[in-house]
């Protein structure tokens, strides 16, 4: 007869391997990180290279310390100067982000609100749609010079192309995510005796949630990607005014320093409602 022992891993002295969730979350962080960096590297690497080789000249390819020189220059007072144009380059980035910010919160209420009476009356989105594709298909330098011969050069045509880029986004993500609120929960709904008020603010907001902050970040990056056409006119201070002044004198470290600054604090900006959108939005993906 043979006999069968079951021998537990601590009486054999062995441990099995434990995976708890801390080392999954610290590997997740490491890639989040780790690849973007690694990817950035990289580039600035090949970025050097292509500088020092002597293919093309300082004025197309500058090497990186010259890059950084001028992103230096920005920073401090040197030779009598200020910064660039007498503001530092976090003054230039706050006129920047408050232009952004003002076109943004004007066109994205306009749009979730035109948005939400488009995707539950249809005449209305018979009679708007058209107008929001022909605003949408146009690019923002079209009607940016028609902006300043009705309003001038100060601020409101610059907070107003913004809004204008910000707006179709948010008007057609919410239309669609309106149209497509599942229609067994607006039965249910109506069945138990909700109003027609209810039905929208209990049911069709909360599913319409989702595509609708798909749509808010989609308007927010395509204002932040107009805030150069924004700022073509009395754009200083301001980042956009940074890089088209700079181009005219073909100051190409601060051109680059300028996008930099666009794409980083842009990538915060979303980073931020990404944030947003996982407190507003729980549910999202797992119903």
């Amino acid at each position: 007869m043979t006999l069968f022992v079951d021998i537990t891993p601590e009486e054999s002295g062995d441990q099995a391997p434990v995976r708890g969730p801390s080392g999954s979350r610290w590997r997740r962080a490491a890639t989040t990180i780790g690849l973007p960096l690694v990817s950035l590297a990289v580039f600035l690497v090949a970025w050097q290279i292509a500088a020092v080789s002597g293919i093309w000249t300082e004025t197309f390819v500058p090497r990186l310390g010259t890059v950084w020189d001028a992103f230096v220059d920005m920073s401090t007072t040197h030779d009598g100067v200020r910064g660039y144009a007498d503001y530092f380059w976090w003054e230039h980035l706050y006129m920047t982000l408050r232009r952004v910010a003002a076109g943004v919160v004007i066109g994205v209420a306009i749009g979730v609100t035109l948005g939400l009476a488009m995707g539950t009356i249809g005449w209305l989105r018979r009679l708007l749609e058209p107008w929001l594709t022909f605003l949408r298909a146009l690019p923002p330098l079209a009607y940016f010079f028609l902006l300043v011969i009705w309003l001038g050069i100060d601020e409101a045509p610059k907070v107003t192309l913004l809004a204008l880029a910000a707006l179709p986004p948010a008007a057609v993500a919410t239309t669609a995510a309106v149209s497509a609120a599942p229609l067994g929960l607006i039965e249910a709904a109506r069945a138990l005796g909700a109003r027609r008020r209810e039905v929208i603010t209990d049911v069709v907001i909360p599913s319409a949630l989702p595509e609708t902050f798909t749509g808010i970040r989609l308007s927010v990056g395509i204002a932040y990607s107009s805030v150069v056409a924004a700022e073509l006119f009395n754009g200083i201070p301001g980042i956009g005014g940074v890089v088209k002044d700079a181009s005219n004198y073909n100051n190409t470290p601060v051109v680059l320093v300028g996008i930099a600054l666009i794409g980083l604090s842009g990538l915060v900006i979303d980073g931020v409602l990404r944030a947003i959108e996982h407190r507003v939005v729980p549910w999202r993906g797992k119903v």
